[in-house]
């Protein structure tokens, strides 16, 4: 990463055992994709008012070359969030998801690209014309 990660607590205080778990997760997401450039993390509890328990939101931005993916989940209707650990875990497992996705996509680019080349020694073409 070109960067170091950050972890921030939006209206709360600081958790060095929290901050340590979001860092673990980007350590995961950094050995899945050795692309991405820079992330960002932020814990809050936007509805604080809640009688019945305090549930935690978690924003993860990671950036890459040519595109940033961003993950901003609000967990007000799963109470399984009432639990940060378990907030991170659902957050960056969706940061993941996308990250492979973006992945398969450019791969998918790159067959795309390849699969439609000519050879012009021939005159034929590799593309089929199924449309």
């Amino acid at each position: 990463m070109q960067t170091q990660p950050q972890v921030s607590f939006d209206d709360l205080p600081i958790d060095e055992a929290v901050r340590d778990a979001a860092l673990d997760h980007i350590d995961q997401l950094e050995r899945l994709s050795h692309r991405i450039t820079g992330c960002h993390v932020v814990i809050a509890q936007p509805h604080r008012h809640h009688r019945e328990g305090r549930l935690y939101s978690v924003r993860v931005d990671l950036v890459v070359p040519g595109s940033e993916i961003v993950v901003n989940r609000d967990h007000h209707r799963d109470h399984a969030h009432a639990d940060v650990f378990v907030a991170l875990r659902d957050s960056f497992l969706i940061a993941r998801r996308r990250l492979e996705d973006r992945a398969r996509r450019h791969q998918g680019a790159g067959r795309r690209h390849a699969a439609g080349v000519r050879d012009t020694r021939s005159g034929a073409s590799d593309e089929s014309s199924d449309f």
